[in-house]
Order: C-alpha cells, then sequence, then structure tokens
C-alpha cells in the first residue's frame, strides 16, 4: 500500500511540475521512483539514471585478485583483440566511457536497462514456458546482450569454418560486405560511421561483436534490411526474420520516414 501511493504521490508531483528526484528520495521510495518504469525510463538520461547510481562509472578493476593475481600482468577476454587498448576495466565502464565504447558505441544506461517491477520479477506459480519475466535480472540478455555477443554465424555467411579458422582467406571483412549486407549499423547505440572506419583498418573491430566476444552458443537474429542490389529472393533462413531494427533502436530519420 505505502509503496502504491509512494508512486502517486511522485505522479502527482510531476503532473503538477514539481520535479521530484529518486536521489532526494529514501531508498524504499526511491526504487518505487517512475524512472525505473515504464513509461518514464524510455526517456530517461544517463545523468538521471547516475545521479543515483554514479558507483558503476567511478569503480575500477581491482589492481590485484584475492589468490593474488595482479590485473597488470593478466589479460582479460575483452584485451586479446586488438581494436581494445588500455588496461582492464569494469563492465559498465568497457560499455560507457573507455576510448573504444566512446568511439564505436553510443550505448545509454536505458539501452540495456528497461525497468522492471519488483513485484513481478518472477511469475507465481513458477513455469518452465517463457512467460517474459526478467527473473529478478535488469537487462534482458535477449534482446540487448546478444546482440553484440553471440556467436558468429558462419554457416549462414558461406564460410567454411568459424573466424578465427576463415580470416586467412579473406583481407578484411569488407572484401564480402562492401556489396553484401552493405546497410548496417544504423541504429542510435552505435556509431556506424565510426564503424565502418575501423573495420577496414582491422577485422578484429568486425569481429570483436561478431563472436570475438561470445557469451552465448547461439547467433542473434539480426534483421535483414534491404541493400543495395538485394535480390527478391529470401533465403530460407532469413525468411522469419524482421526487415528492420525495433522501433526504440532506430535512428530519428527513419522513424520519420515511417
Amino acid at each position: 500500500m505505502q509503496k502504491s501511493f509512494t508512486v502517486w504521490a511522485v505522479l502527482v508531483c510531476q503532473s503538477l511540475g514539481w520535479n521530484v528526484y529518486a536521489q532526494d528520495m529514501d531508498y524504499e521510495s526511491a526504487r518505487w521512483h517512475p524512472i525505473h518504469f515504464k513509461p518514464a525510463i524510455d526517456t530517461a538520461k544517463d545523468e538521471q539514471c547516475l545521479a543515483c547510481h554514479q558507483e558503476i562509472i567511478e569503480s575500477k578493476v581491482k589492481p590485484e585478485s584475492p589468490a593474488g593475481v595482479k590485473a597488470k600482468d593478466s589479460l582479460a577476454w575483452y584485451q586479446t583483440l586488438e581494436v581494445y587498448q588500455g588496461e582492464q576495466e569494469t563492465f559498465h565502464r568497457r560499455h560507457l566511457v573507455t576510448p573504444l565504447a566512446k568511439k564505436l558505441m553510443n550505448l545509454k544506461c536505458n539501452t540495456c536497462h528497461q525497468g522492471h517491477d519488483p513485484r513481478e520479477a518472477a511469475p507465481v506459480p513458477p513455469t518452465n514456458s517463457n512467460a517474459g519475466f526478467s527473473l529478478r535480472k535488469t537487462v534482458n540478455p535477449e534482446t540487448t546482450c546478444l546482440k553484440c555477443h553471440g556467436q558468429m554465424n558462419y554457416q549462414v555467411m558461406g564460410l567454411p569454418s568459424p573466424w578465427p579458422e576463415s580470416h586467412k582467406l579473406f583481407t578484411t571483412c569488407m572484401t564480402c560486405h562492401t556489396v553484401i549486407r552493405s546497410v548496417r549499423h544504423q541504429v542510435n547505440y552505435l556509431n556506424a560511421e565510426a564503424i565502418e572506419a575501423a573495420a577496414k583498418e582491422s577485422p578484429d573491430a568486425c569481429y570483436g561483436c561478431h563472436g570475438g566476444r561470445a557469451w552465448y552458443r547461439v547467433a542473434y537474429p539480426y534483421p535483414r534490411h534491404a541493400w543495395p542490389g538485394v535480390g527478391a529472393e529470401v533465403p530460407e533462413w532469413a525468411k522469419n526474420r524482421p526487415t528492420e531494427s525495433e522501433p526504440r533502436f532506430r535512428l530519428p530519420k527513419q522513424t520519420a520516414a515511417k
């Protein structure tokens, strides 16, 4: 009852033009602030999120592990590709503030964090089917993480073997992708022009997201955007693919064209 009243009170204040910030509230009240829920989280700015969650940017990798292994003496998995430069960094810093993140990405807090309702963190009664609940995870990996951290689908690309072996046959990914699937990265969480430029310098710029940092055993079913010269025939594997990105990821010019 108290939680429902808190949300109602904040909404009333906002409707009157009074700003009520989560950082000005106690923890129990702040967790029910409208910014953590739809629709407010869709337009939340990073500075609003970081007003309470600043530690995700300020926290740094420990110089030494509990076992005594020094960070400077070991390579993290993300440091093994030539496009990553610098020391080890935390998860959020790698996606938001490192030189590589600023160069190739345009990720925001709400790119991944779309809010959640603590009352609906898991279905009751429990079910083995996909009920659409996040199970207390603040990010849905199927719609965010998998985009950049799925396996490289080399079979669909027609490669004879995974990229670590196939790359010896090609100078860069652009050997083929200059004319095949040439409309790509046109989403608001990536810097498309910078990615295209980086791809010409090193195939690791492509492979880093398309398989080189895979967390999952499956590939992400990317939308199959039309490109100049694409034929009318749709391959069997692409027949159920969407032909455009999710609405919230589209660039302003794409949304205006609809």
